[in-house]
């Protein structure tokens, strides 16, 4: 399981990217063009990070509350980022 830590560090920083791409894009720019694809690759890295979060939440001894917050910050803007800085740092185990 130690394994997956570093690839949900890596999907959550994408996810959170690829969130916030597609809301910048839909509020501001609306390059439709975009929206298909992003969405898709948007969608994908979603169900990856749901998916990892709660395989590795046994590993990391995150509580229910802890993966309720962890699962919950996918679908805020940024909620990921703060889930790296939190609950993903070297030096933390919460």
């Amino acid at each position: 399981m130690s394994k997956l830590l570093p690839v949900f560090r890596i999907v959550a920083l994408l996810e959170g990217i690829s969130y916030i791409v597609l809301m910048v894009n839909m509020i501001f720019l609306k390059f439709t063009e975009i929206v298909k694809p992003m969405g898709w690759a948007h969608g994908g890295l979603f169900m990856a990070y749901i998916v990892i979060a709660v395989l590795i939440s046994s590993y990391m001894k995150w509580s229910l509350r802890t993966l309720f917050i962890v699962l919950l910050a996918s679908v805020i803007p940024f909620g990921t980022f703060y889930i790296e800085k939190k609950y993903l740092n070297k030096t933390s185990r919460a």
